[in-house]
């Protein structure tokens, strides 16, 4: 980020600190995923687009390399819609969004912080910004 926009890194969330190599999984338990966060959570967001304003999850990015499924890669679900860049996953059993290949840059991985273990989304110390996902540069047309 630039200057102007400097990054957020939050390394503990209530009482929760964040671990270099921290745990994320869906409501059942089926979904086990591995994410290198060796800087915390890093500029956590909501997003308005149709899918995350009904959703509702609060997301940050990680680079591909830095999210590892170690249990229920055959439970998660893959959904997809408008142009089908971003790739959504959810649990197939519990249906909880746990990550997606981000269509803004398809070389990150947006996670729901919400699936952290032992993170309260609600306890972040911070004003979580909105990106504007209604008005999205891709789905603007050339002139």
């Amino acid at each position: 980020m630039s200057e102007r926009h400097p990054r957020r890194c939050i390394d503990k969330v209530g009482d929760t600190a964040i671990a270099p190599l921290h745990r994320l999984s869906c409501h059942c338990g089926a979904v086990q995923i591995d994410l290198e966060l060796p800087h915390g959570i890093v500029d956590p967001r909501r997003c308005n687009c149709s899918l995350c304003r009904r959703r509702g999850a609060i997301v940050a990015s990680v680079p591909l390399a830095a999210l590892h499924v170690r249990e229920g890669t055959d439970a998660l679900r893959l959904y997809r819609f408008n142009t089908h860049t971003a790739q959504h996953y959810f649990c197939g059993v519990c249906g909880i969004y746990t990550h997606h290949q981000r269509r803004s840059d398809p070389g990150e991985y947006g996670y729901n912080v919400g699936c952290l273990e032992g993170v309260d989304p609600y306890a972040l110390a911070i004003a979580v910004p909105v990106s504007d996902g209604v008005h999205h540069p891709a789905d603007r047309v050339a002139p």
